[in-house]
């Protein structure tokens, strides 16, 4: 099976999810079901099929996180040398050469992507053309608009 890039706070926040599901989520779903089972008749009990729904439903997450934690190479940007390249982890300030637009990202794994708070995926179109770059480089990076040419101005391992 492969390998899955994470950063170390990716990795804390599945955890933290995980953690809250089986301590939480999981025994107020089974005392859910408990009350439900009480009430009788179970074929036409909404509040008993609710509950056995959203069990299935917090059980499938935790096999999915448990497996993607099982899976993952953590990679702790903040413990390496920066040497100016732009690798997985790092947090790169890119400047937009048409326009002057500066745009700061921080490149992670695929769960961890947000682009509202500029976490893009290592997998993302302009991930992979910042990939193995340096500062000072310029590079092209197609875009939905077309072809788009960035400047690398900062590249930090926070």
């Amino acid at each position: 099976m492969s390998q899955y890039p994470m950063t170390v706070q990716g990795a804390e926040k599945l955890r933290a999810e995980l953690n809250e599901l089986k301590t939480v989520r999981r025994p107020r779903i089974i005392q859910a079901i408990a009350e439900a089972r009480e009430h009788g008749d179970l074929k036409e009990n909404a509040e008993y099929h609710a509950a056995r729904e959203e069990q299935g439903f917090c059980e499938g997450r935790i096999q999915d996180i448990e497996g993607k934690l099982s899976n993952a190479q953590i990679i702790d940007v903040t413990k390496m040398a920066n040497n100016g390249k732009v690798i997985f982890g790092t947090t790169v300030t890119i400047l937009n050469v048409e326009n002057d637009e500066e745009t700061t990202y921080r490149i992670v794994g695929e769960d961890e992507a947000d682009i509202k708070n500029n976490l893009i995926s290592v997998t993302s179109p302009i991930a992979r053309g910042l990939i193995g770059k340096e500062l000072d480089d310029v590079v092209t990076i197609q875009t939905p608009a077309g072809p788009v040419e960035f400047e690398i101005i900062a590249v930090e391992y926070l």
